[in-house]
């Protein structure tokens, strides 16, 4: 995910070909409009829902979607993909509005070709480096279903972290419910590759189901089927990190 932010002379040279000394005149002349206000330095930054003007031209007026999706299995998290359906293809137009919010639209938080539940998807980079960031500790709960029957021992491992050495990485603390002989909550503050599978593997107990149902104080809307998606409330967007 890279940045969408840039600096002012950089962004209108990138936008419309000409020489980035040039914009140092514009600037100069006041031909240049963020967000209702006339630039004239040089170091402005342009961010990426800013609204920006020249000579009265629109050249930037994106707004932010924040979409969840209830994803189904064996279908993948990615915007393309040569093998499978992707999450984007489930998208319906009507929800996106046009090609350009589609093209745009980034994953928050990847689920695995055999993992349903919660997805996010936006075009708001800050807002998903911050959701993923480990210094928030965002929660992301999953259900998990076992093949073997579960025993005390896996609560106190799983609490403690366990140790990788291919990654050479100890996983954060992580809480473990068991709900019934065979499913379990989990409640992870960080998202290693298929590491809920990894470690039911230490215990030679495969996954046979995995679930996401909430992120931080979002959860899954019980009201969408499989497959389906709706936008975010305001109110979803910012209490999502709320604790």
């Amino acid at each position: 995910m890279q940045t969408k932010s840039f600096r002012i002379d950089r962004y209108i040279s990138k936008k419309i070909g000409i020489n980035r000394r040039d914009i140092k005149l514009m600037l100069a002349q006041g031909r240049i409009e963020i967000n209702g206000e006339l630039v004239r330095e040089i170091t402005t930054i342009v961010e990426e829902f800013d609204r920006v003007l020249l000579d009265g031209k629109l050249l930037q007026a994106k707004q932010p979607i924040y979409i969840m999706m209830n994803k189904p299995i064996g279908v993948v998290s990615a915007t393309k993909d040569k093998l499978h359906k992707t999450v984007i293809d489930l998208l319906p137009k009507a929800l996106l509005g046009n090609h350009e919010v589609a093209h745009d639209l980034h994953i928050v938080g990847r689920l695995d070709l055999n993992t349903s539940g919660l997805l996010l998807l936006t075009n708001d980079s800050r807002w998903s480096r911050k959701l993923m960031s480990p210094e928030e500790k965002v929660n992301k709960v999953y259900q998990v279903t076992l093949q073997n029957e579960l025993a005390d021992e896996y609560v106190a491992a799983f609490s403690a972290g366990m140790y990788f050495e291919f990654e050479d990485i100890t996983t954060q603390p992580a809480e473990l419910k068991i709900v019934s002989k065979h499913v379990a909550e989990v409640v992870l503050k960080e998202g290693k590759y298929h590491q809920i599978k990894r470690m039911f593997g230490r215990f030679r107990n495969p996954v046979l189901a995995l679930h996401r149902s909430s992120i931080g104080n979002l959860l899954l809307d019980t009201s969408l089927a499989e497959g389906e998606s709706r936008v975010l409330t305001s109110d979803e967007v910012s209490t999502i990190f709320d604790r």
